[in-house]
């Protein structure tokens, strides 16, 4: 004798080997031998044999139509083997049976399980509901199909460009798109953003990188709404004395510039003379809930997002030619480069000239200081003065302005340019960290910062503070001392058209030095929010920066068709190319090759979505001289104008 039963949700047969009144012993067809509870027995029978049973009633039951049953079927509640008998019209065999069984079994819209081997048939009404959802589910699962499939033949769905940032950044699985995105990605093996790169999704994979942050950081877009540049104050007095600035040639917000005029006495008045948006944006207006919400202008090679909307910082801008609000700090220097005394002043400043990096390092830098005369090129005389002021401040500090022995690099993206990875051609340069103009801007703004802390210090007006102490560097509404530039407290005073917190500091001078009740007062909830928003979306902004960095490293490493290139070992298996900035693992790399040792690196892969680069080891190089190696050392911070 034989049973059918059910087991996990399957049917299954056996043969009876001890037959008890509450409990049998079966024998499946594997020859697996079970314990099976009587009552969960469906059905006993002879014949056919256990392992023909099923696949006979499956011939059957593919000639069922499952409307047919339900229509024949009463409204009560019905075994099975009895419905059988009513189907066939005679007492039906174990096939028979077992076949009506799985018929029934397999359609649970038109029939609902009471239990063992019984059913009743769907209420009409409740049936037309699930044969529409399950219609529904059929279109949608077509759907996810023909999108996956076009996906797979590298063809974009009509349906993906409305959503395609949510589908690389956040995807609703709910979605249907994104169903389709997930079963393309499982069957080809590739990533999402490797599918939608190849059907024409993005331009490019910068736009997957940049897409990425702005999705996160700017939903909204990085358009400004439409507001009115407040208007520049008129009543201020104009400076003694016209300024010049010192930048890149890309920079467009300029905050700082210096201005120096002889003294009757001896020595000289320098001016550090800082743009004044504060004057006009005031705490609460639109204007300030844009920049508070913003907290910083976003850096990354060939592109930035401005902290304020063009027009204020146009406006605000220590532009050449233009005569400006500017908070200044006028510092009297003996002819010995010692400090006389200080003033603050909140005026108009004339500023006649934006010298740029490019123009000025050929004939302004170490080797021209050090000839009998300076070139004949303007403002000579007051650079080689203002540097050797800050030569004096940096020893009076104990603490160089920056670690000479660091690299800087500057990036260029010519977007006019295409090239097989998009638009934009990239160009890496290399710049020599701690020039006579690095030092010269670094020491002044190092001197206004600190001096302005101290001011506000000593009025008892709260300042958002950068304080390092133990190595550790961390951000305060109360003064402290920075023990890596050596001062004894180090407000973020010097660029407040790019940082909010410059910009908080910038109205807390003004009220004082007008002699009016400041924004933030002492313990201020408003300042420290402020302050802590800013420090986490800065850090956020700077990783995006160093991301965006490293992304161009390898666009520029494909562009040049790079195929080996000279790396520095950092430690370990960690790398730094020496032509760009680039770290990565090198796996390859042999036992006994020591940090700080330079190895010839041979380039198999560079990967732009996953923004890696695959290297072997081919060679150990000889090491550079000093004067040749201008990568050693430990990053600090250093001062930014």
């Amino acid at each position: 004798m034989n049973v059918l039963f059910e087991e996990d949700g399957s049917f299954k047969t056996a043969t009876i080997l001890t037959d008890n009144d509450s409990s049998l012993q079966v024998e499946t067809a594997t020859g697996k031998r079970v314990k099976l509870k009587a009552a969960n027995v469906l059905l006993r029978f002879a014949s056919p044999s256990a392992a023909d049973l099923l696949a006979q009633a499956d011939v059957l039951t593919a000639d069922m139509d499952t409307e047919f049953l339900w229509e024949m079927c009463g409204d009560d509640e019905f075994a099975f083997a009895e419905f059988a008998a009513d189907y066939f019209g005679h007492t039906p065999s174990a096939v028979e049976s077992s076949a009506v069984l799985v018929k029934l079994f397999a359609s649970p819209i038109h029939f609902h399980r009471k239990g063992k081997g019984r059913f009743r048939k769907a209420p009409p009404e409740i049936l037309a509901a699930a044969l529409a959802g399950a219609e529904k589910k059929r279109l949608q699962q077509e759907q996810v199909e023909r999108m996956k499939t076009e996906l797979m033949a590298g063809t974009l769905p009509a349906e993906f460009p409305a959503m395609l940032q949510a589908l690389l950044y956040k995807p609703d699985r709910n979605r249907l798109e994104t169903k389709a995105l997930e079963a393309a990605v499982d069957e080809s093996g590739q990533s999402a953003p490797r599918l939608l790169l190849k059907a024409g999704a993005l331009k490019s994979s910068h736009e997957l990188h940049l897409g990425r942050f702005l999705f996160e950081y700017f939903p909204e877009g990085t358009a400004f709404p439409a507001l009115a540049a407040p208007p520049l104050p008129e009543d201020l007095p104009l400076a003694p004395a016209s300024a010049f600035s010192i930048d890149d040639a890309t920079t467009t917000e300029i905050d700082d510039a210096f201005s120096l005029v002889p003294r009757a006495e001896g020595g000289w008045t320098v001016g550090i003379h800082i743009a004044a948006p504060g004057l006009g944006i005031r705490p609460g207006c639109p204007i300030d809930a844009v920049a508070r919400k913003r907290l910083s202008t976003v850096y990354m090679p060939g592109n930035k997002i401005t902290m304020l909307p063009d027009d204020v910082v146009s406006a605000y801008t220590l532009g050449e030619g233009q005569a400006r609000p500017a908070l200044s700090l006028y510092v009297e220097v003996n002819r010995d480069f010692s400090i006389a005394g200080m003033a603050s002043r909140i005026e108009r400043v004339h500023v006649s000239s934006n010298l740029r990096h490019h123009d000025i390092e050929p004939v302004f830098n170490e080797n021209s200081l050090q000839a009998e005369a300076l070139p004949d090129a303007p403002y000579m005389a007051e650079l080689k003065t203002l540097w050797e002021f800050a030569t004096v401040l940096e020893a009076g500090r104990g603490k160089p302005s920056a670690n000479q022995n660091q690299m800087d690099f500057n990036y260029y993206v010519d977007w006019s340019q295409d090239t097989p990875d998009g638009p934009g051609h990239i160009t890496i340069e290399q710049r020599k960290r701690g020039s006579p103009l690095d030092k010269l801007v670094a020491e002044l703004m190092i001197l206004a910062n600190s001096s302005w802390g101290k001011l506000l210090h000593e009025a008892g007006l709260p300042a958002i503070y950068r304080i390092q102490a133990g190595g550790r560097v961390r951000m305060s509404t109360a003064a402290g001392p920075h023990e890596g530039l050596g001062v004894d407290n180090y407000a973020w005073s010097s660029s407040p058209l790019r940082r909010y917190v410059d910009l908080c500091n910038q109205w807390q001078l003004i009220a004082h030095l007008r002699g009016e009740a400041a924004p933030f007062a002492p313990g201020s909830a408003e300042l420290a929010h402020a302050m802590s928003d800013f420090d986490a979306t800065y850090s956020a902004y700077n990783e995006f920066q160093r991301g965006m960095e490293r992304y161009w490293c390898l666009r520029w490493l494909r562009q040049a068709g790079v195929k080996e290139t000279p790396a520095k070992v950092l430690r370990e298996n960690i790398l730094r190319l020496e032509e760009v900035p680039l770290v990565f693992k090198l796996h390859s790399l042999p036992a006994g090759v020591n940090a700080h040792e330079r190895v010839q690196v041979g380039v198999d892969k560079v990967d732009l979505i996953d923004v890696e680069l695959r290297g072997k080891y081919l060679a150990t190089l000889a090491p550079l001289t000093t004067a040749e190696d201008g990568t050693d050392g430990e990053e600090e911070e250093t001062p930014l104008a």
